[in-house]
């Protein structure tokens, strides 16, 4: 039972996290339907949208990382090449008029990782690579779809005119491509993705969807028919933790350079997540919670998987910058051990959304799973080697 994780941590770590992982990921990719006779592969079925698969595969790359379990290493590659496109950018024909900046920066961003974890690529004379995948997201979203002619800058959160949020200028799109072109940076050495990232970045803090007063907060969006004038200060945890790894992404590249600010930008989203994301109450003390939807119960599909996303990126952060490691494992694992006890639903291993009412609360869905696992599976990072992401040879 997953429960009992909060004393196998102390008897034997290593080994009971990959089973508790491994029984988290079953469950999950029981949702997944791409792989049966007559369905496309890669796709989750409703109600979850294209977005949240290409999340869920990048999830996948990082269990076979942090476990080694290669169970699901085919059926996530051949999901990850499905949805490649024509044109090797993860643009499906059949999805634009559902895909934003966002929804294809989270594919670009699995593509990414897959390179970067060194993920199994099936052999194919017509397969790009992982890289070049993650490369043609970055180009589509570099030009022609970064907007000057309204608020100097920056991607809306919808590319395709009529989609509903073609006007709104979202920090999920453009901290999506901020994260996308740091890592591109470190991983290619081409300063090009390196420059972009710092213009991203900078927009996004001048049009005030960061916080300027240095507490690391991270505001949803902005009306660009009002020229980025009025803020949606809404707060989700996704749009933090996009930030977060990708500043301590750009700190490990500058290390250098004494003068850079990233490594203060990344304790600084590091703050601001902990304040907004976490202890929920006096007795959940460092556990992780959607701040704007989880206790009143009314998260919607989509948000019931971001702490996933939080999880994620705050371990990868920290092999970025390994001077957070210890304050991001004071919030990873009170949040593993009460997500673990969490997933007592049916049959012991179905996640739930509240992970501070001390077992399952009666929800259930991929996105549970999904942060439960990354949540999880992130407790393996000072067991796995090598210790930091690799760059492409």
């Amino acid at each position: 039972m997953l429960p009992q994780l909060r004393t196998q941590l102390i008897l034997s770590p290593t080994d009971s996290i990959r089973t508790a992982a491994s029984t988290i990921a079953y469950n999950m990719m029981t949702y997944y339907t791409g792989n049966l006779t007559g369905n496309e592969p890669g796709l989750l079925p409703q109600p979850y949208y294209w977005w949240e698969a290409g999340a869920m595969w990048g999830g996948m790359v990082e269990y076979w990382h942090y476990t080694g379990d290669t169970s699901y290493n085919s059926v996530v590659a051949q999901a990850i090449l499905a949805q490649k496109s024509p044109t090797n950018d993860f643009l499906m024909p059949e999805q634009v008029y559902d895909t934003g900046n966002d929804d294809q920066a989270f594919w670009g961003l699995t593509a990414i990782t897959a390179a970067e974890r060194k993920f199994p690529l099936p052999s194919h004379p017509s397969s790009p690579t992982y890289v070049q995948l993650a490369e043609n997201v970055f180009n589509d979203m570099a030009s022609p779809r970064w907007n000057t002619s309204t608020c100097g800058g920056g991607l809306q959160w919808q590319f395709t005119p009529g989609n509903n949020g073609f006007y709104y200028k979202s920090a999920i799109a453009n901290g999506g491509f901020f994260q996308l072109a740091a890592r591109l940076a470190r991983y290619t050495g081409n300063s090009t993705y390196s420059d972009w990232a710092e213009k991203a970045y900078d927009w996004t803090a001048a049009i005030g969807l960061i916080d300027g007063s240095g507490n690391g907060y991270v505001y949803d969006g902005t009306d660009d028919t009002q020229n980025c004038t009025v803020i949606n200060h809404g707060q989700w945890s996704y749009n933090a933790a996009v930030f977060l790894l990708g500043s301590a992404v750009m700190a490990n590249i500058t290390a250098n350079d004494t003068l850079s600010p990233w490594a203060n930008r990344t304790q600084e989203f590091l703050y601001g997540a902990k304040a907004m994301f976490t202890s929920p109450f006096d007795n959940a003390t460092n556990v992780m919670y959607e701040f704007m939807c989880e206790k009143e119960g009314n998260c919607d599909t989509d948000q019931f998987s971001f702490k996933a996303y939080l999880s994620r990126w705050m371990v990868a952060a920290c092999q970025m910058q390994p001077i957070l490691t210890d304050q991001i494992f004071d919030l990873i694992t009170p949040s593993a051990e009460a997500a673990a006890v969490s997933c007592s639903g049916p049959d012991g291993n179905v996640c739930g959304t509240k992970w501070y009412v001390g077992g399952w609360d009666g929800t259930k869905g991929l996105g549970q799973q999904l942060s439960a696992l990354e949540t999880i599976q992130g407790l393996l990072v000072n067991s796995t080697q090598p210790p930091l992401i690799v760059p492409g040879s």
